[in-house]
């Protein structure tokens, strides 16, 4: 690995590809299971979404943590 190459899995991610990901991967009535809040819940969309958690930094880190759960799945699943 070189120097340069981060090991973080979301490093160079945007936020809104993670929230694409995650709405393809879960679906919107799952993914507002899994983060109980309202922007997910009452008519979601991405745009009303990025703008929530771009101003709420708790939706963001568990946006963020999901994500990387569902990577791990993903990897996770790719070895089987």
């Amino acid at each position: 690995m070189a120097a340069h190459e981060s090991r973080d899995p979301l490093h160079g991610v945007t936020l809104e590809r993670m929230l694409n990901e995650l709405v393809d991967h879960f679906g919107w009535p799952e993914l507002g299971v899994r983060i109980p809040i309202r922007c997910f819940d009452t008519d979601p969309s991405i745009a009303s979404s990025l703008k929530f958690l771009r101003k709420t930094p708790w939706a963001r880190a568990k946006v963020e943590g999901l994500y990387g759960f569902m990577l791990r799945e993903r990897k996770r699943g790719a070895r089987r």
